[in-house]
């Protein structure tokens, strides 16, 4: 899967590298949060792309407002045209209308912004250009619906063409501007907007003068509780020319500061951001710690017994190696190694210990799921805990499987065979030598050296047995820690095995994806 969001017109730009990281972000929640917030992420950036490929020379700027307001009254005012109708009763198309300054490569976007031609006026192709200053060039202004028309299709206008204005003024009724309808169908979602967003208080010439500035201030205290607090409200009369000067100005201001269409994509950015941020997490992301999947395994390993298994292989082996070794008169002698016959030479894992592998597990997910999102939270817990039986079955069967060690070196065999080849020399060679003492014949004995021959194979096999059993048992010292360690280390190795394929890998994995999720919301906001 790729990020698809973005455009050529955007890469390489500060806009472009937002719209990108949102689209990691997109990506890295895909199966984690609805594929329709998804989808309305995805639109989003469409949608900031698309108004960014168009004419940058023009800034759309929309005229909204509820019925009784005086939004066409301010219309009309702004344009010094008559274009739409005032009173009471709006007209019942649901089309909106629009006055562009400055013709050249409108075309373009009054087509993007659904507005058709017969809806559409030319400013500067008029006759009548008396009340021109051209303080306007570059401006597409829109009428757009009531947005409490009873009129469903006045609605859908409303919401589609505030969705793509880069500057929104909203004309507010000194009666109805504590409306709801407003406030929360509009002001409300649009916190992260108050850049492109003016405010005028129409009507204020019917309002006494001593308290228009609390009204005002009223407007701002209601707009700071909708999360725009920054947004400039101006006191404005279009019948009376109130303001009317200072409100041209304003949208002059932000026209020529040609911040209105970015600020307005940045907004829309951000705003997506916002929601998928919501859904996803706002947790810090964080790493699957070494050390707590070090105490996994261990926990895991003592269930399956391993350290029991290991220190009976270090026994097992010790104690046998070191009576192959011995001295067979001394074996004898001993009652320590008495039932060294009755040791099992083949050492066996026990069972797993099935519910304390589930509980280290569902501890280690519980801990890791402290670190992401909600939306990660399930995902989490199921890459740890989805398998539990299918990870004790394996880890019974591959454990059962590891060679264990427990045998003796054929070596060890060899020597204790040699030691009772040079018990059977001392015993023959003695008693051969003590047979001729008995009998007389000593004389008669072969010699070596000057020594009767019973007597010094008899000798030898007793020295080289005892320097044969000295040298062996240091041989043997280090035998049975190795096949501990050994074994030790192939049991573990299958435990992190079973568990880094089963568990680490997945929880980490879901870790990773929640840790791009907070790289890509990061670079989508300015």
């Amino acid at each position: 899967m790729t990020n698809d969001l973005g455009d050529l017109a955007t890469r390489g730009t500060a806009i472009g590298g937002r719209v990108s990281s949102l689209g990691d972000a997109a990506l890295a929640a895909r199966g984690r949060v609805p594929d329709e917030l998804l989808d309305e992420v995805a639109a989003a950036a469409d949608k900031a792309t698309g108004r960014l490929r168009l004419s940058a020379r023009h800034t759309v700027v929309a005229i909204a407002g509820a019925t009784g307001s005086g939004k066409s009254s301010t219309y009309n005012a702004l344009t010094g045209l008559e274009l739409s109708s005032v009173g009471i009763r709006r007209p019942t198309t649901s089309w909106a209308t629009a006055v562009v300054w400055g013709s050249e490569g409108a075309e373009e976007l009054l087509d993007w912004l659904g507005i058709p031609p017969r809806h559409q006026t030319m400013r500067d192709s008029m006759l009548d250009t008396r009340r021109e200053d051209g303080a306007f060039d570059g401006v597409v202004l829109l009428d757009l619906p009531d947005h409490d028309s009873t009129e469903v299709a006045h609605h859908l206008e409303v919401d589609r063409l505030i969705a793509v204005s880069d500057l929104m003024v909203w004309i507010l009724d000194p009666q109805k501007y504590a409306d709801a309808a407003v406030h929360d169908r509009y002001f409300k979602p649009m916190a992260t907007h108050g850049d492109v967003i003016l405010v005028a208080l129409n009507h204020i010439d019917t309002v006494p003068v001593d308290r228009r500035q609390a009204m005002v201030d009223d407007v701002r205290r209601l707009l700071a509780a909708d999360g725009l607090p920054d947004v400039t409200v101006l006191p404005i009369s279009a019948k009376e020319g109130i303001g009317m000067a200072e409100l041209r100005a304003e949208i002059h201001r932000r026209v020529q500061d040609k911040r209105s269409t970015t600020s307005r994509v940045e907004a829309d950015i951000a705003a997506a951001a916002g929601r998928l941020e919501a859904a996803g997490g706002t947790t810090s992301p964080r790493e699957l710690p070494a050390q707590r999947t070090r105490e996994l395994e261990e926990a895991v390993a003592d269930a399956a017994g391993v350290s029991a298994v290991v220190s009976g292989i270090e026994r097992t082996v010790g104690t046998k190696a070191r009576a192959a070794v011995t001295w067979p008169p001394l074996q004898l002698l001993s009652r320590r190694d008495a039932d060294v016959d009755a040791i099992d030479d083949d050492p066996r894992i026990s069972p797993l210990d099935r519910p304390t592998v589930d509980t280290a597990i569902r501890g280690l997910a519980d801990e890791a799921g402290e670190g992401v999102g909600r939306a990660w939270a399930s995902h989490l817990r199921s890459a740890a805990t989805g398998r539990l039986a299918e990870i004790s079955d394996e880890l019974d069967r591959e454990l059962g499987r590891v060679d264990l060690g427990g045998r003796l070196p054929i070596w060890l065999n060899l020597v204790r065979v040699l030691h009772w080849v040079l018990l059977a020399a001392f015993v023959g060679g003695l008693g051969w030598w003590g047979y001729a003492a008995v009998r007389g014949t000593v004389e008669d004995l072969p010699e070596v050296a000057g020594l009767a021959l019973p007597l010094v194979v008899g000798v030898a096999g007793l020295v080289l047995g005892l320097v044969l059993a000295v040298v062996a048992r240091g041989m043997v010292g280090g035998l049975a820690r190795t096949r501990a360690d050994e074994a030790d280390e192939r049991l573990r190795s299958i435990v992190h095995q079973v568990l880094e394929t089963q568990v680490t890998k997945p929880v980490a994995a879901e870790l990773t994806s929640y840790a791009a999720f907070r790289r890509g919301i990061a670079g989508a906001r300015p």
